[in-house]
């Protein structure tokens, strides 16, 4: 009976003890679970953190090119703010200036001191004009005599000359303009270029023959 008794409360004991195993087991299940829980919620915070740093960083970067560009146009309204204007007022030097030639190539005014008088007027027209200009920061191009140079000039036609460099503007067709470091409009010129040999030995041909 003794012997029953005591395999009883071993039994018993063994129960017990694999019971508090378990618990012990569950336990620390839970406790990895938690604390795997708490890793993934600390990554998840700090993935977000730099999220929304990141997004910050770019919308500042963005803030401030808008601001910049704000300031860039802001400057350049108020260093080109009249450059339409100006564009505009070029077409009355034009007219004067064909007005000019057109009265000076008239025949029944040439040579009169009525057409000196008007010249004379037109002259001081444009002088002012130009003195108006200039103290707006509107300049003419220099043209003659200068190489061609595509970013001020625009050549319409070429003119045959030997004594100059090809390429050289030997004739101004309409006068260009800038305004501070702004081309207002390109000088429209007549270019140089050397007369074509065979063209050449024919007139040389006709002025031998000539000379015969």
């Amino acid at each position: 009976m003794e012997k029953d008794e005591n395999k009883e409360s071993s039994a018993e004991e063994d129960i017990k003890k694999s019971s508090v195993d378990k618990d012990q087991v569950n336990s620390n299940d839970e406790d990895n679970e938690n604390i795997s829980s708490s890793e993934e919620t600390k990554l998840s915070k700090e993935e977000e953190i730099n999220s929304l740093k990141d997004k910050l960083t770019r919308a500042y970067a963005e803030m401030e090119n808008q601001r910049r560009r704000h300031e860039k146009e802001k400057d350049e309204a108020f260093e080109y703010g009249g450059f339409g204007f100006a564009k505009e007022c070029l077409n009355l030097l034009d007219n004067l200036e064909r007005s000019k030639i057109s009265l000076e190539n008239d025949e029944i005014l040439k040579n009169s001191e009525a057409l000196k008088k008007i010249v004379d007027h037109i002259n001081i027209i444009n002088k002012d004009m130009l003195s108006i200009f200039k103290r707006n920061n509107i300049e003419p191009i220099n043209a003659i005599n200068k190489k061609l140079d595509p970013n001020m000039h625009q050549a319409m036609m070429e003119v045959e000359d030997d004594t100059k460099e090809q390429g050289t503007i030997v004739q101004e067709i309409q006068k260009g303009f800038t305004m501070k470091d702004r081309l207002l409009r390109p000088s429209l010129v007549a270019v140089s270029k050397k007369k074509d040999s065979e063209n050449q030995k024919n007139q040389e041909n006709k002025a031998n023959n000539g000379e015969n």
